[in-house]
């Protein structure tokens, strides 16, 4: 298991246990919630960092070419 992904296991148990604290998640759907929460996460981490990518790649232009 990689860093982030201990990260995005204790952001998404920090999340559950407030559903669960406001009535929202029961023991019957946890499992489904949690798997819910944990993905979105990690594609919303995955998508920045294609992102960040995809900016990085991008060639710069020169201004002596000019």
């Amino acid at each position: 298991m990689n860093p982030d992904d201990e990260k995005l296991l204790k952001l998404s148990k920090e999340i559950i246990v407030k559903f669960i604290e406001l009535g929202r998640v029961s023991p019957t759907n946890f499992e489904a919630n949690f798997r819910s929460i944990f993905w979105a996460l990690k594609n919303t981490v995955l998508d920045a960092r294609a992102a960040d990518l995809e900016e990085s790649e991008t060639p710069e232009t020169d201004s002596d070419e000019a």
